[in-house]
């Protein structure tokens, strides 16, 4: 019986290629906002080019969607245009992506990376990190190649056909989240308070069942005369809806998807009585996930409109530290325990700073005790 043969995938991975495409398109974020960034990622890899879109803001679903089918570049007679409704266009894009195609033949060598991506299958090669996937390795053995992967940081072994299965089913389950009752009718606001509720109880995936449907509608309603002309409350409703569901995201891994709804959390609530926690939520999202430069901005918003100050302050200290500002980080481990935070709260911090700054700031600290 021949040895198994192992391959490492890290040269085939495709981690953050929706992103890295984004980043060249200029309307990639409305695209995303309208047709929903998974469907979008969907069209790219099936190939249909979306030209134009009419939005319908009473109904998402009627948006008419004009796309292309054919190789990029190619003449007019060589390309199939076409126009559907938002949620034609979504089943289209389902349907391509769940049909089973065959399994190609396993590589014979390492070194024959296109064997190895036919094997696994270019479209799943693409699907994998929507949905938090980081393939490995693949180990081909004659009962059936194996997949080595990490799923959300977890480390996860399949057959090669389990995985491709597995992926359909996301596929699949992207549609029916967005054609359930609930994903299209209106923003039943009744959700909040039970989503608190969960909120309390640590239930992170309620939360995504309540209100996972909510910012794609709401994105498209901020811009109608409507969503502009909306009361401070219900604004505020929304934002705390919004909040609630991004930490939820970032809990359950999705970081990028979390900081999206917060930012659109960011626009609801303005300068309104959520917004100093949306901020906070957003600012301790990006130190989280270790961008202490991009979090100093959020937090010191949040401070200045009146978030808890034993809270938002001790992370601020964190995040000043982290970038070398170590005076103003020192600034913020004072204002933290004027308001309240334990000296086990900034006790690192402060102890960053002693150290960066040396016997100077020790003299400076005592005097400071002393006053």
């Amino acid at each position: 019986m021949p040895a198994p043969l192992s391959v490492s995938l890290d040269s085939i991975r495709t981690d953050g290629w929706f992103e890295r495409i984004g980043e060249g398109i200029g309307s990639f974020q409305a695209l995303c906002d309208i047709v929903g960034p998974r469907f979008f990622a969907f069209a790219m890899i099936t190939g249909a080019r979306i030209t134009s879109l009419t939005v319908d803001r009473r109904n998402p679903d009627n948006t008419l969607v004009d796309f292309v089918v054919g190789p990029e570049g190619a003449e007019a007679a060589e390309v199939d245009a076409q126009k559907l409704s938002l949620a034609d266009f979504r089943k289209r894009l389902v349907s391509a992506l769940i049909t089973e195609e065959p399994i190609a033949e396993p590589p014979k060598r390492v070194t024959d990376l296109e064997a190895v991506q036919l094997h696994v299958g270019v479209r799943y090669l693409l699907l994998a990190p929507l949905y938090g996937y980081a393939l490995r390795e693949l180990t081909v053995e004659p009962e059936g190649s194996r997949i080595r992967l990490l799923h959300d940081g977890i480390e996860e072994t399949y057959l090669l056909s389990a995985f491709r299965a597995r992926m359909r089913a996301h596929v699949r389950e992207e549609l029916e989240r967005v054609t359930r009752p609930q994903a299209r009718g209106a923003i039943e606001l009744s959700r909040v308070a039970e989503a608190e509720q969960a909120a309390e109880r640590g239930d992170h995936v309620r939360i995504l069942e309540l209100l996972g449907a909510w910012p794609a509608p709401l994105a498209i309603f901020l811009r109608t005369p409507e969503g502009q002309m909306l009361n401070v409350e219900t604004r505020g409703l929304i934002a705390r809806a919004l909040g609630l569901l991004g930490s939820a995201c970032i809990v359950l891994g999705e970081i990028g998807k979390g900081e999206e709804v917060l930012r659109l959390g960011v626009q609801y609530a303005g300068d309104g009585p959520a917004a100093s926690d949306i901020y906070f939520r957003l600012g301790a999202a990006m130190l989280t996930d270790g961008r202490a430069g991009e979090a100093i901005g959020p937090l010191r918003r949040a401070a200045n409109l009146g978030a808890p100050g034993d809270k938002v302050w001790p992370l601020l200290a964190q995040a000043l530290a982290s970038r070398g500002r170590f005076m103003a980080a020192y600034a913020a481990t004072i204002e933290a325990r004027s308001a309240g935070a334990t000296a086990d709260a900034v006790a690192h911090v402060t102890g960053t700073v002693r150290e960066a700054l040396g016997p100077a700031f020790v003299k400076f600290e005592q005097q400071t005790a002393r006053s």
